[in-house]
Parts: structure tokens; C-alpha cells; sequence
């Protein structure tokens, strides 16, 4: 299915935050890949968040930094300003899904074909599903609801991950796992999270320990999200 490989990973990042940088320099080492899902209506913003009971950046990379420092892993749809999708009333869902789309494709030179449901929570449902399906160019879009397991998605427009990375040590048991298991059937291990949660939690050097454990495998297969859904 992959190269002829039967196991693939793949990560996704929310947000657009200037640690996306660093991360990436961690992914790139190690030969990963991941999906980058941005607000383009926060290009350049600055801010500072809470998590972990620590306050963190949230400082958004600028418009004009965007194709570079993203260059070698995908763009994604995160909706233009990151509103509670089931909140809103359907013109607005698709307005939000598609000027993101339209402001990410034309800035980095390729159609976007996929998206992250912004917000915690239930932040979709059956309905908003449908519009992205119906009435948005997006081709998959991933929710924020792990799995644990490593099977494809049955659906593309909810498309549950298999690990939040904050729970790291659910990640580093589950790649154990991944790493062992020989299948005829095709296996997928997905990575979701956002770059601040590093500075958060402090585990930059965890998550380079993980990156560089799961790396250069010659059984699994290393993409962005649409990559590993062949689109």
C-alpha cells in the first residue's frame, strides 16, 4: 500500500506556532513527516496561552515565513480563525473551511487537500462533517478523539488519530507496539498534538527520544496525512 510497506506514521500539528519551527528541525533529522494545520486569519499573531499550568507562547508564524518553514511537510486547513464549528450556522462553517483553503493553497503553490476540526471537546458533528464532505474542497479531516489503534480510518471527514502526544507515555508504549507487530493488513500510527505543549510539559528532548526510536524503519512508510491517504 505504501511503497509496498504494510505500516506507515504520520504526525499533525495545530495551530501554526512559532514552535513548529524547532519541531520541525526534530522531524527533519529524523526523516518524519507531518501535516501543519493553520489559521490563516492569525498569520503573525502574537499571544500567550496557559497549559499545563505554565503560561506558553502562542505566537503565530508570519504569512511570509509560512513556505518555508513548512517546506518538505504538508499544509492543512484549520479554519480562518479557529471558531467552535457546531456552534455556527452553515454559511459561516463553510466560509471558515474554505477562505482558509483558498488563502493556504495560494500562499504555498498546491491545492490543500485536508483539514483539523479546531477546538477541544465535541468540536464537531455529524453536521459539520457534512459540509466539509459536501460543500468544501477538503478531502479528510481529523478530529482530536485517539484511538489507540492503529487501523485507517473508515471515514476520512472523522478521521480519529491514534495518540494526543501529551500522553506520552501511551506514545512511547503504543510505538513499542507498532514497532513489533507484523501485519497482512495495513496499520497506521498517527500523532496529533501542538508544538507549544512542548515548552508546556517540557519534553522537547521525550519527543526527540520518541522520533528518533521510530525512525528509519524499513518496514514503515513516513508521510504527511495525505500522503498515507494517497491523495
Amino acid at each position: 500500500m505504501w511503497n509496498g510497506k504494510k505500516k506507515a506514521l504520520t504526525f499533525s500539528f495545530d495551530d501554526g506556532v512559532t514552535q513548529d519551527k524547532k519541531l520541525i528541525e526534530i522531524l527533519n533529522r529524523y526523516g518524519l513527516k507531518a501535516t501543519f494545520n493553520l489559521n490563516s486569519g492569525f498569520f503573525g499573531r502574537n499571544g500567550e496561552l496557559i497549559r499545563n499550568g505554565v503560561p506558553v507562547r502562542h505566537d503565530k508564524i508570519p504569512k511570509e515565513e509560512i513556505p518555508s518553514v513548512y517546506a518538505g511537510h504538508e499544509i492543512a486547513v484549520h479554519t480562518k480563525t479557529h471558531p467552535f464549528l457546531p456552534n455556527l450556522p452553515d454559511a459561516q462553517i463553510i466560509e471558515e473551511i474554505t477562505e482558509d483553503h483558498e488563502t493556504l493553497s495560494e500562499l504555498i503553490g498546491y491545492k490543500v487537500k485536508g483539514m483539523a476540526y479546531p477546538c477541544g471537546g465535541a468540536n464537531h458533528d455529524a453536521r459539520v462533517e457534512k459540509l466539509v464532505r459536501e460543500q468544501t474542497p477538503c478531502q479528510y479531516a481529523r478530529t482530536i478523539a485517539s484511538t489507540g489503534g492503529f487501523s485507517l480510518p473508515s471515514d476520512p471527514y472523522a478521521w480519529n488519530p491514534t495518540v494526543y502526544f501529551i500522553d506520552t507515555d501511551l506514545m512511547f508504549a503504543l510505538g513499542e507496539r507498532f514497532l513489533a507487530l507484523k501485519s497482512d493488513e495495513p496499520l497506521l500510527f498517527y500523532i496529533w498534538g501542538h508544538a507549544y505543549e512542548l515548552d508546556a510539559w517540557d519534553f522537547w528532548e521525550r519527543f526527540e527520544e520518541f522520533c528518533k526510536k521510530i525512525s528509519g524503519k524499513g518496514d514503515i512508510f513516513y508521510g504527511t496525512n495525505r500522503e498515507v491517504l494517497g491523495i
